[in-house]
């Protein structure tokens, strides 16, 4: 299938390859690590290191769909793009709806997470304002430059894996080896770990939504999601059997912020003010990659006219996509303001899964010139996000309920928009009033005759006019 391409104004690709790299890096290596880890040591126990390799496992067959998909269209959009081409321009539009969908409400859970951690260390009672003044921030810091946006969070996956490797390090000299007995790698409670731990390694796509915007973006975007996928893996990997062995599972289980939990073993009160620091440089760069996404994904689908076309404009100045940032940054700010995120933030659970689906199905569909990969990789990924979104109807049935009123106000939506697409005029006959009789004239003729004689030649090349 060749590749349509797609009028109207396009990025500037300014990215390298470790740009890109740490975008998906930021997108992975967030809260999860600080959070999930005593969630799910409180399933694996200490054998949670095998959860997380399980879950990366998983994650490895959906980023390979993902790195051949891009490699042959390093497009913004990512999945939105890939499915729209290969599978429908219905099926691109739910990816891309609910991507956008579920990672504005996580983006601003984790503004939330992040005016947490920092009135943490400077005590303040205007939590929410805090959090979406930061959304403002970040998003004005999108506005200007990408290359701005990408060095800020070059320095906060630098910072951050950095206090992860200090976590690892310092914490040798206090770990206990009777904190990993008993080790049952096989039990089923390793499988409900690896569940939970899989939604950590999410981010590792987000670099393909902004594949215009990489140099070479060919070859840098297939190699920056699955250097991320490795790099985010080994981190999780060793900071969680440090914490094990630090503080045992029971107590791992039974925190709200394991590793600081973890740390404060050491006796060290330094050492807890830096791994506290790491979770907010954590949440800091998954928001600040969340705004970038969503943004990019509102361009490529306006440019499409899948949403209102001024989401397309990009400003002379800065080229970036500024009506997008502004107005998803505003939201998610509105949305700490406004909204109790607990209660819908689990939206994200069920959209990953279902816009990775379909990333699988779309990479199903290459033609075998294209494929960098087997077809068993991306039909066992598509087969794994199905079983995941199974599971999760038993897991958390609050996840399928807005999961499906995301995809039905989405279908709304389309319906609509394609509806009034198909009958441009008959809106405006429907209103005589505001049109002069010439005007009506105009109008009717046009319905008449454009079908059969296309004001352009390229309209009809079937018929060679």
């Amino acid at each position: 299938m060749d590749r349509e391409s797609v009028r109207g104004p396009r990025l500037k690709p300014t990215l390298g390859l470790f740009d890109a790299t740490a975008i998906s890096v930021g997108a992975i290596v967030g809260a999860g690590i600080f959070v999930v880890t005593g969630i799910v040591a409180g399933y694996a126990g200490s054998a949670l290191v095998f959860s997380m390799l399980i879950a990366a496992m998983v994650a490895l067959l959906t980023a390979l769909s993902f790195a051949e998909l891009t490699a042959w269209l390093p497009r913004e959009g990512s999945v939105y793009e890939f499915a729209y081409q290969l599978v429908s321009p219905f099926a691109g539009f739910l990816a891309g709806w609910m991507w956008m969908l579920s990672n504005t409400f996580a983006g601003a859970a984790v503004s939330l997470g992040f005016a947490y951690y920092l009135t943490a260390l400077f005590p303040s009672s205007y939590v929410k304002w805090v959090a979406a003044i930061i959304c403002i921030a970040f998003t004005a810091l999108n506005f200007f430059s990408i290359r701005q946006s990408a060095a800020l969070n070059n320095f906060l996956v630098v910072a951050k894996l950095f206090i992860l490797a200090f976590f690892v390090i310092f914490g040798l000299g206090y770990i206990d080896p009777a904190n990993f007995t008993p080790f049952a790698p096989f039990e089923i409670g390793v499988f409900y770990g690896a569940y939970y731990i899989f939604f950590a390694y999410g981010g590792f796509a987000r670099v393909a939504v902004v594949a215009e915007e990489v140099k070479d973006a060919e070859r840098n975007v297939p190699r920056a999601i699955l250097l991320s996928l490795v790099v985010s893996t080994i981190f999780y990997m060793v900071a969680g059997v440090a914490a094990v062995g630090l503080i045992g599972t029971s107590r791992l289980s039974n925190s709200n912020s394991p590793l600081t939990k973890a740390i404060g073993a050491t006796g060290s009160a330094a050492a807890v003010y830096i791994v506290s620091a790491g979770g907010l440089l954590a949440t800091a760069s998954v928001l600040l990659t969340s705004i970038l996404g969503v943004s990019r994904v509102a361009y490529a689908m306006a440019r499409r006219k899948d949403l209102p076309k001024a989401l397309s404009k990009l400003h002379p100045k800065y080229n970036t996509p500024y009506y997008s940032v502004w107005i998803v940054g505003f939201l998610m700010a509105l949305l700490v303001l406004f909204v109790d995120l607990a209660k819908v933030v689990a939206i994200s659970t069920f959209a990953m899964l279902f816009y990775y689906a379909i990333a699988n199905v779309s990479a199903l569909r290459l033609k075998a010139q294209k494929r960098m990969y087997p077809l068993v990789v991306p039909a066992l990924g598509a087969f794994t996000c199905l079983a995941l979104l199974i599971f999760i109807l038993f897991a958390s049935p609050q996840a399928w309920d807005l999961g499906a009123a995301g995809l039905a106000a989405g279908t709304i939506y389309y319906s609509i928009k394609k509806g009034l697409a198909k009958n441009p005029h008959r809106q405006l006959l429907s209103m005589p009033g505001q049109l002069s009789p010439r005007s009506r004239l105009s109008v009717r003729k046009q319905r008449i005759f454009h079908p059969i004689f296309p004001q352009h030649p390229q309209e009809c090349p079937a018929r060679g006019l």
